[in-house]
């Protein structure tokens, strides 16, 4: 070993040490440094990201943008999540769970855009013999897709320059090689290397440039944190149970990180959900509701829904109590139920809180405080909210009901599908809408429920 010099990268910001520390000096992570072999030196720039090569200095305003510089990838949900289109040159990188659809999505994709558009599939994981028959049991279109299943660094450039192709699909990220780099795939120091490299030569024969990545346990991206400023574009594809497939934006360089594409896994691949207010909502035969369930409308994006809020109380059994919830942060569980016990009165301390919203999806926005305050309500008192009421608006710690955004876009929503009853907060536009209440406080907002 004293002949093979080492050396310690951070995972996280790749950071590199010559020796082994418990926590990185430079992003403040615990237990990120991995061993890896020192680079061979050399004078090679190849890996510099070089967008323009003429070294021109130009006046921004006469830059001159070429028609078509965005096209669409003939897929609705990833359309709105890329920012409304592809864009020309641009690099996004795609992470998700292992079998979650990241392949099937992509193979999608390129089979729609290989009709009017060059394209090439590299793949590191699968032979071109086990893409095909993937793609035939989805019954995709084959013609006009290229493949290959090398993923040496240097062969990869070799054949982008040749080839041009106008969309590239590497999959996947970890397992590209460069020969310049000591490290196996996968290693901090290739991750790097290979991605910085890719992402340059994209830019300068303007390939849209996919990049599929793995996650780790703790659900990040694996690799250096660097890849993820160096690209255009960071996705996440998520999913949300019965089959929903959910792609987010992490960041995005030119369109809103608001945006969600919501798709349904079947046995042709993935279809495009339309109305996905019908998977975040219980179909339910009878007018009345179960206690505990709560209607409200998000905004995510440009796209509004509603979505069902269940809560479910039952005496602590371990002597104090819990908090189950990961659809919704347990810390503003519990600090509406703390509202709840201080300005109604509600004894929710002896009690265990079990909270989930339908559909699986994850909800953040503040607006959702009135309605989960008004299904832990009805969960205690084990009384039934009417079928035909949906609630939004922010709770303050003195329990006041505030007004939240987009007002008239949840409004509309609700009475599209068929929610004729509203409980807000004093100051929200409600139009001409008749049959909605106004509150200023989540004392009033119970007094109309009893």
């Amino acid at each position: 070993m004293k002949d093979k010099a080492l050396q310690y990268v951070c995972s996280q910001c790749g950071h590199v040490e010559a020796k082994w520390l418990g926590r990185c000096p430079e992003c403040g992570n615990w237990n990120t440094f991995e061993e890896e072999a020192v680079p061979v030196a050399t004078n090679d720039t190849r890996k510099s990201v070089i967008i323009d090569s003429s070294g021109k200095v130009q006046a921004l305003n006469e830059v001159v943008v070429e028609p078509g510089y965005r096209f669409s990838t003939g897929i609705s949900e990833l359309d709105r999540v890329l920012g409304g289109s592809l864009m020309r040159g641009s690099s996004i990188l795609l992470g998700g769970e292992p079998g979650i659809g990241k392949s099937t999505l992509m193979l999608q994709m390129i089979a729609k855009c290989a009709q009017e558009r060059s394209v090439l599939y590299v793949s590191g994981e699968e032979s071109a013999g086990q893409v095909k028959l993937r793609a035939e049991r989805l019954s995709l279109n084959l013609k006009g897709i290229s493949i290959i299943c090398d993923t040496r660094i240097e062969i990869l450039e070799t054949l982008l320059g040749q080839l041009k192709p106008q969309i590239v699909v590497i999959d996947s990220l970890q397992t590209l090689v460069c020969s310049d780099i000591p490290s196996p795939a996968g290693s901090i120091n290739q991750i790097r290397a290979c991605s910085t490299a890719l992402v340059g030569v994209s830019k300068q024969l303007g390939i849209s440039l996919f990049l599929v990545g793995h996650i780790t346990k703790e659900g990040i991206l694996a690799g250096p944190k660097v890849i993820e400023h160096l690209v255009d574009t960071v996705l996440s594809f998520e999913e949300s149970g019965s089959g929903v497939r959910m792609i987010r934006a992490l960041k995005n360089r030119f369109g809103s990180v608001d945006e969600i594409g919501i798709f349904l896994m079947t046995e042709k691949g993935l279809e495009v959900v339309k109305e996905p207010s019908l998977f975040f909502m219980g179909q339910r035969e009878k007018k009345t509701l179960p206690p505990g369930i709560a209607y409200t409308a998000i905004v995510e994006g440009s796209r509004t829904f509603l979505v069902e809020i269940q809560a479910l109380t039952i005496p602590a059994k371990s002597g104090f109590s819990r908090v189950y919830s990961d659809r919704i942060d347990a810390p503003r569980v519990l600090r509406v139920s703390a509202i709840l016990e201080r300005h109604t009165s509600l004894a929710l301390n002896d009690q265990d809180i079990y909270v989930n919203v339908a559909g699986g999806i994850k909800l953040s926005e503040v607006s959702i405080e009135l309605p989960l305050a008004l299904a832990l309500w009805s969960a205690y008192k084990n009384v039934s909210l009417p079928s035909q009421l949906v609630s939004f608006g922010e709770l303050s710690l003195a329990g006041e009901v505030r007004p939240v955004g987009f007002s008239d876009k949840r409004v509309k929503a609700s009475l599209e599908m068929g929610f004729d009853r509203l409980l807000v907060a004093k100051g929200t536009k409600l139009g001409k809408l008749i049959n909605a209440s106004a509150v200023s406080n989540i004392k009033e907002a119970l007094s109309l429920l009893n």
